[in-house]
């Protein structure tokens, strides 16, 4: 009997809800989620990434519920003089499984690096986190330009094949659909996650990939690209409940 599909939702909050308001949210989340049907809750690998004074809360509220839970970034050090930068083995200790890393804002905003983003992954995968690894274009254009992008971005930040073990997600998420009206067009996503999924085994046989899209990804787009990529990496549109929980049910009856 064929193992039915489970599709990745991963939802971050980046800094858009107050502290208090954050707590609303992942209660309702939690009501949300317990409210769905059981074969629609195990057709779902959902992890919220809120922000970092939120992820003990997000432990007590989400534990036990089978919702997991991360962080927005990590240190790529476990311990040391690192003023304000949170260490992994904290992350751990508060229940996380995944960490983002390699966003485009922290790129843009904060300076980061190929080599810094490769330092992050490296500490995620020797304290058993899941890297959320974030690679895209910067400009919209052909879907084979912006695979060998990715290509380029993951040989850079992601540790020597032999290294590089574990579990991985790569979120294909194209900056200039970012924050965008629309997502990019199916076909240009499909085109790339395809690509990626044919690539990853060859260039980093060692682990074990899902793909993601995210990038104004919201309700009805799982629907469209199907079974071309493993789920979402959402961000405003799961802000509202209601418009996350619909996107469950669409994600659940894929495959």
């Amino acid at each position: 009997m064929e193992t039915p599909r489970v599709t990745l939702l991963a939802v971050s909050l980046k800094m858009y809800l107050p502290y208090e308001e954050t707590i609303v949210w992942l209660k309702a989340v939690r009501n949300a989620w317990r409210s769905l049907p059981a074969h629609t809750a195990a057709r779902i690998r959902l992890v919220i990434l809120p922000t970092y004074v939120a992820l003990p809360d997000a432990r007590q509220i989400l534990e036990g519920t089978g919702i997991e839970w991360g962080a927005q970034d990590l240190s790529w050090e476990d311990m040391g003089p690192l003023t304000g930068e949170v260490s992994p083995l904290d992350l751990v200790q508060v229940g996380c499984t995944f960490a983002e890393t390699g966003h485009s804002e922290r790129r843009t905003l904060l300076g980061e690096t190929d080599h810094t983003v490769l330092r992050k992954n490296e500490a995620a995968m020797r304290n058993g986190l899941t890297p959320i690894l974030c690679v895209g274009d910067a400009r919209a254009g052909s879907s084979e330009a912006a695979l060998e992008e990715c290509k380029r971005q993951l040989t850079h930040t992601l540790p020597y094949r032999e290294q590089a073990r574990g579990s991985l997600v790569i979120a294909y998420e194209p900056i200039w659909a970012i924050g965008a009206a629309e997502p990019a067009p199916p076909g240009h996503i499909t085109s790339v996650c395809q690509g990626l999924r044919e690539w990853m085994p060859v260039a980093f046989p060692f682990l074990t990939v899902q793909i993601i899209y995210g990038g104004s990804a919201g309700p009805g787009l799982i629907t469209r690209i199907g079974d071309n990529c493993d789920g979402l990496f959402l961000g405003r549109y799961a802000h509202d409940v209601t418009a996350l929980k619909n996107i469950i049910r669409e994600a659940a009856k894929l495959g």
